[in-house]
């Protein structure tokens, strides 16, 4: 038997990337993973690979969506054990080029987004459920162009800290993740346009272990702080760069 066995899971942006992984880690190890995102043909190939797993599709920056998503779990009768607050949007926009329009849809999805996630999550979270949000490594590194960005990620890491101490009576445990750069389709997306093989070359020479991650590396992190292997850990923040923001 799995550590997640008869375990129910959401996992936001969980068809791809970080989410997909940890989405498959999560029911390999039994438990029961419901996933959000907003295409619905890339969530019909997740549940597929997943297999115990269903989708919602939707917006998390959208409070319908996520009611549609948690009337979801509510309906299948088990509470809700582990939350991945996971969705996120990013692309680059200095000082000057940083619009209204960019910084809500940053700051609506990561912020926002993630805020009402987590409190729409509230009724359903069983007593020692555990919470992880993603954060980055970018909350705190001043890569130029990443400002909004940048910005809503320490908001993140900032709510892992409020939460756990508003959530700890429960004994929720409410912890973060500090991605660093990990190959995925979003980061495939933030450096379109340019030379993307390159760009990412350049990533990888500034990881002390040589390379970018994977997204399985992180999953396993989620793991661990949602298992009871993790049962020490609040309102921590565990990096998990390869020693880009260490050494």
């Amino acid at each position: 038997m799995g550590q997640f066995e008869g375990k129910t899971a959401v996992v936001t942006g969980g068809g791809t990337g970080i989410g997909l992984a940890t989405a498959v880690r999560l029911a390999a190890e039994g438990a029961h993973v419901f996933i959000t995102g907003r295409r619905k043909e890339v969530l019909d190939a997740a549940v597929e690979r997943i297999g115990s797993a269903t989708a919602v599709r939707g917006d998390i920056a959208d409070p319908a969506d996520l009611d549609r998503l948690y009337a979801a779990v509510r309906a299948r009768g088990r509470g809700l054990d582990v939350l991945f607050a996971n969705a996120a949007a990013a692309s680059f926009a200095t000082l000057e080029q940083t619009t209204p329009e960019h910084f809500d849809e940053t700051f609506g999805v990561n912020v926002r987004g993630t805020l009402f996630t987590v409190q729409k999550a509230l009724p359903l979270l069983n007593d020692g459920a555990s919470v992880i949000l993603n954060s980055s490594v970018r909350a705190g590194d001043g890569v130029a162009a990443f400002g909004a960005y940048a910005a809503s990620k320490a908001a993140v890491r900032s709510f892992a800290r409020t939460w756990a101490n508003e959530l700890k009576g429960r004994g929720i445990r409410v912890n973060a993740i500090s991605p660093g750069t990990i190959d995925t389709p979003g980061l495939d997306g933030v450096v379109a346009g340019g030379n993307a093989p390159a760009t990412k070359s350049d990533f990888a020479a500034a990881v002390p272990l040589g390379r970018i991650g994977r997204p399985e590396e992180v999953a396993s992190v989620v793991a661990f702080l949602a298992s009871d292997q993790g049962s020490f850990f609040l309102g921590a923040d565990l990096v998990v760069d390869g020693g880009e923001m260490q050494l």
